[in-house]
């Protein structure tokens, strides 16, 4: 088997940017919300898989009705946004079983690396850049938000319309991951690498551009090592991440 050029790139930039936002995600202990969401894109997978339409535009939209609920759901109701987001998950994961194709369930699960092209390699780009730059700009306000809501408000930051924003790329990471990891398995994209850039950072600067640079070598390396031996990306993506964050968790005091 050989390194398919197409995938090595998307996977490369979808990496970079979800384990930048992993870093804000992991700072503001939701990491366990980026689990929950990555599964939420699993009706829209399988109704773009009855389409015969595109599995990212499909998990996409799925993504963003239920960023819209639970955004929703948090402004008009008392209950946190991790309660929220596990109740969309409950439903979403039924439907999506219900709807997606018995014979195309892997797929949808772990994700088909193969069948991105150069379509998908240039929007994947597009929107990671895209992304990048709408995370680093509201960056610092969530941040500030995290550390005292009273003062993020007297510096005029609106907190629930950046909230809304993280949550909205968050999804678009997740709907453009699933073709490398799949529904089950994306979520790896954006925690492990955070998990273990934080095991070695010395600073809040450090630990946002180690996370993306590890989510770029676990993503990038998953693919290739799996077009190398000839298997499904999603779980060697999730391994490999999940062996540089041990090694991290191990010799992170040494690398610091």
């Amino acid at each position: 088997m050989s390194i398919n050029f197409v995938s090595l790139m998307s996977a490369l930039f979808i990496g970079g940017a979800a384990g930048y936002l992993g870093s804000l995600m992991a700072t503001k202990k939701m990491s366990l919300a980026g689990d929950v969401l990555s599964h939420v894109a699993l009706p829209g997978i399988g109704f773009a898989l009855l389409l015969g339409l595109n599995i990212s535009l499909g998990a996409l939209a799925s993504l963003i009705i239920g960023v819209f609920i639970i955004w929703l759901l948090g402004m008009k109701t008392s209950l946190s946004s991790e309660l929220l987001t596990g109740v969309v998950f409950v439903i979403s994961l039924a439907i999506g079983f219900i709807v997606v194709p018995d014979h195309e369930l892997l797929e949808a699960l772990f994700g088909d690396i193969a069948s991105v092209n150069y379509a998908d390699m240039a929007m994947v780009i597009l929107i990671s850049i895209i992304v990048f730059l709408v995370a680093r700009n509201i960056y610092p306000k969530m941040m500030l938000a995290y550390i005292s809501e009273d003062m993020a408000l007297a510096e005029g930051v609106k907190i629930n319309k950046n909230n809304l924003i993280y949550l909205l790329i968050v999804a678009v990471v997740i709907a453009f991951g699933v073709k490398i990891a799949g529904s089950l398995l994306t979520s790896a994209l954006i925690i492990l690498p955070a998990a273990a850039a934080k095991n070695i950072s010395g600073s809040m600067k450090q630990y946002s551009f180690l996370a993306a640079l590890l989510g770029v070598v676990g993503a990038g390396g998953g693919v290739a090592l799996a077009g190398i031996i000839g298997i499904s990306a999603g779980p060697v993506v999730a391994i490999l991440s999940a062996i540089i964050f041990g090694f991290t968790l191990a010799f992170g005091k040494i690398m610091r």
